[in-house]
């Protein structure tokens, strides 16, 4: 199927901002090497790769949550709040074309329920984009009890994004996180918020899952099964069986690399339609690979033609009314 006409309003929640400010984050956090070739993200070539594949918004993000280092007790605070600020200049020219999910630094509660406000209050960014990890911090840890606090009290769009564990360069086993740390972190993570009673404290969490949640629709069965064999620390007392169902219900998965029946057939079967939404990954995957995961999406036997309008542009509209069509 030709992916280029078929539809030309698509909301993309999964596209990777990488302007100077971004590269400079990553530099300063030590993510990239220092002179890492990476092509730089421009409005112009974001616009172009999005009219050649029926996009009409992307939701930019640079996802990655940091606690910063001793070295320097600010980092990565400062860093953050020059990102959002330049996402926030990305929206002001095309508010039409773009939103931005706001980076969170974490070196501190404080900082990051600072930049929550900043970002959602002052600069209107659209949600808050976290990784399924904060450098080995979890979700239903006490760390980030105040933040998850904070999003639930605001219901707004939180976008999780995979990160490797701190144990992925065994895990790996010599190959890049996303390979196969990727999906199981963000499942790591998702699964210790349900056992530990994450989502009866904050039950206003509105989550995005990237990638369909990687592994954690295939794993539901089996993770209502172990229940009662043995708490975790921290774990609540009250998550039952319909617990678990109505929380991996109410998430949104979003469909960057996983629209293909491998991965979307099991999303369904904890969820609708109704909670299924348009990513690409554009930034970060081969845009080859893109291209060929809309088209399964295009072609997918599991949804007719209105879920498949639905999950292409108007349950993104739920998440951010703004874009809503007039």
């Amino acid at each position: 199927m030709n992916t280029q006409n078929a539809v030309t309003d698509r909301i993309d929640v999964h596209s990777h901002y990488m302007g100077e400010v971004g590269y400079r984050f990553l530099r300063e956090a030590r993510l990239i090497p220092e002179n890492f070739p990476v092509k730089l993200w421009t409005p112009e070539t974001s616009l172009e790769f999005m009219d050649a594949n029926g996009i009409a918004t992307q939701i930019l993000s640079l996802p990655f949550s940091l606690r910063g280092n001793s070295a320097d007790p600010d980092f990565p605070a400062p860093s953050v709040r020059q990102l959002n600020e330049a996402l926030a200049e990305v929206i002001k020219d095309r508010p039409d074309r773009f939103g931005a999910f706001a980076t969170i630094p974490f070196n501190t509660v404080d900082a990051a329920l600072n930049e929550i406000e900043y970002s959602l209050d002052v600069l209107k960014l659209d949600g808050v984009a976290v990784t399924s990890n904060v450098d080995g911090t979890y979700f239903g840890q006490p760390y980030l009890e105040p933040v998850l606090e904070e999003l639930g009290r605001r219901r707004v769009p939180v976008f999780v994004h995979p990160m490797d564990c701190a144990h992925g360069a065994e895990l790996n086993l010599g190959r890049v996180g996303s390979f196969i740390e990727f999906p199981m972190d963000t499942t790591r993570n998702i699964t210790n918020a349900i056992l530990t009673g994450v989502f009866k404290r904050y039950p206003g969490l509105n989550l995005i899952l990237a990638h369909c949640g990687g592994v954690l629709p295939t794993l539901a069965r089996r993770i209502i099964g172990h229940l009662g064999l043995g708490q975790g620390p921290g774990d609540a007392t009250d998550v039952d069986a319909q617990h678990v169902i109505d929380v991996l219900r109410s998430f949104y998965y979003e469909t960057a690399l996983s629209a293909s029946p491998n991965s979307l057939l099991p999303t369904l079967e904890v969820t609708d339609y109704s909670h299924v939404v348009f990513g690409t990954d554009f930034g970060a995957a081969p845009e080859s690979v893109i291209k060929s995961n809309i088209d399964d999406l295009a072609g997918s036997a599991a949804l007719d033609d209105s879920q498949r309008r639905a999950v292409d542009r108007f349950n993104a509209e739920t998440l951010f009314p703004r874009l809503k069509s007039s």
